[in-house]
């Protein structure tokens, strides 16, 4: 991890085998590869949603929770390493109870859309739960500590309900809504 980038293109990876952060080479096919590569895919949907209009407060916490997944890729880099702090698990439950407080009652199943901003939190939501599965997925082969499986199961909790806030954040101060499934059973009234 002390290592910096001097380099991009080493051709070492040619042949279908990359290095993880403690010199160890592996199949790019890996558990560990995959999970790291679902962790750097949900850091970059994070990205792109901060690109959107939002209040600062929600800016601010999303660009720590992008400093947590990156600290998380990094210990997937590396076996036996801790950087994911449980620390992080604890904010991201803090930030879950703060802002779904403000937010009403959910009587039926959303839809993932609405806002521009709250679509890709939705993108964001289901990445998160890609990349919880992979490192389920990792785990069962391999010892790795409970945090990052937490962290992802929070942080896809948290981005259902931040998407709900995002809807209801308007640029020009109007307010909106979640957009609901029209589920003909719930018409209805049957079971």
């Amino acid at each position: 991890m002390l290592q910096r980038l001097t380099q991009i293109a080493t051709r070492t990876g040619d042949n279908g085998t990359t290095g993880l952060g403690n010199n160890q080479r592996v199949s790019k096919n890996s558990l560990r590869v995959h999970a790291m590569g679902e962790v750097d895919e949900l850091n970059s949907n994070l990205g792109v949603l901060l690109c959107e209009d939002m209040p600062e407060a929600l800016r601010s916490l999303l660009v720590e929770i992008q400093h947590q997944l990156f600290n998380l890729g990094g210990e997937l880099s590396i076996p036996g390493f801790e950087l994911l702090k449980p620390e992080a698990v604890l904010a991201l439950d803090e930030a879950l109870a703060q802002h779904n407080e403000q937010l009403p009652r959910l009587q039926e199943f959303i839809l993932p859309a609405g806002t521009r901003a709250a679509a890709l939190a939705h993108v964001c939501r289901t990445v998160a739960r890609r990349a919880e599965r992979a490192v389920v997925a990792l785990g069962n082969e391999e010892a790795i500590r409970e945090t990052p499986r937490q962290y992802l199961n929070r942080l896809s909790d948290l981005m259902f309900v931040l998407a709900r806030v995002l809807n209801r954040h308007r640029s020009d101060g109007s307010t909106g809504d979640d957009v609901y499934w029209k589920s003909e059973r719930i018409r209805r009234g049957a079971d």
